[in-house]
């Protein structure tokens, strides 16, 4: 699996990438809800809302509010743990998945869905450098790990995608809306994908969710027993901040 490649415009407090990616050139996105016009008297259906394509990183729930965000899975040892950690402490929260993992795995990706936590796509291959590849690439990568992911739900959809290391462009930003799929960024980045210890997890976490609400941790690509370890301390301890747990805005 690819390395992660980390960009601060997607990390920072403010929506800074969004505006630099030229967000205001975009209006509204969305599929067309249908109409009944055969007869006259009929009502017209309601449409969907469009999908914002700016990147999000505000919680829905107002007030104090953190959106937890897990990534890379499913995986087959510590996807369990991390829902046995989130469940421990009644939070909930959005996994970012990699289509044929959720494809190798329908099960953990219907047991995520059943536990009221969110899904998102996070591409088929996790290639960090996504925005320097042709817009066929981008859109293959996006729309066939949406579909991996929802066919392995059966029946949930995919909320939100997140571009591998925020390689987001302007055009799978638009696609992902017109999928509508919100764009996801973050604010904190635990760094657990690096593996530098549980304490050391634990005190980036802390020291860093003053930038913002949504959270960054992982459950593939690798050894993730300091990840469950880390949640299981700043879960608690988020808690005890007065913190509450919501999911990214739509």
């Amino acid at each position: 699996m690819a390395r992660h490649v980390r960009r601060s415009g997607i990390i920072g407090g403010t929506a800074v990438a969004v505006a630099s990616l030229g967000v205001a050139g975009y209006l509204t996105f969305g599929q067309s809800g249908a109409t009944s016009e055969a007869h006259a008297g009929t009502t017209e259906q309601a449409k969907p809302a469009p999908v914002d394509p700016s990147i999000v990183h505000a919680s829905d729930r107002p007030g104090k509010s953190l959106n937890i965000t897990i990534d890379d899975g499913p995986d087959p040892v510590w996807t369990p743990k991390v829902l046995a950690t989130l469940k421990k402490y009644d939070v909930k929260a959005t996994f970012c998945m990699i289509g044929p993992q959720a494809a190798a795995h329908p099960d953990l990706v219907k047991q995520v869905a059943a536990a009221g936590h969110k899904l998102c796509d996070h591409t088929i291959s996790h290639n960090t450098g996504m925005d320097h590849q042709p817009e066929a690439y981008q859109s293959k990568q996006i729309a066939d790990a949406q579909q991996m992911i929802e066919k392995a739900a059966g029946g949930p959809r995919v909320d939100y995608y997140r571009a591998p290391g925020g390689a987001f462009t302007p055009y799978s930003r638009k696609l992902a809306a017109e999928r509508r799929m919100r764009p996801l960024g973050w604010n904190v980045d635990s760094k657990d994908f690096e593996r530098p210890g549980t304490d050391a997890i634990v005190r980036t976490v802390r020291k860093e969710l003053r930038n913002g609400p949504t959270v960054l941790f992982h459950d593939g690509g690798g050894d993730r027993s300091q990840t469950v370890a880390a949640l299981d301390r700043l879960l608690p301890w988020m808690k005890q901040q007065g913190y509450g747990f919501g999911f990214p805005k739509r």
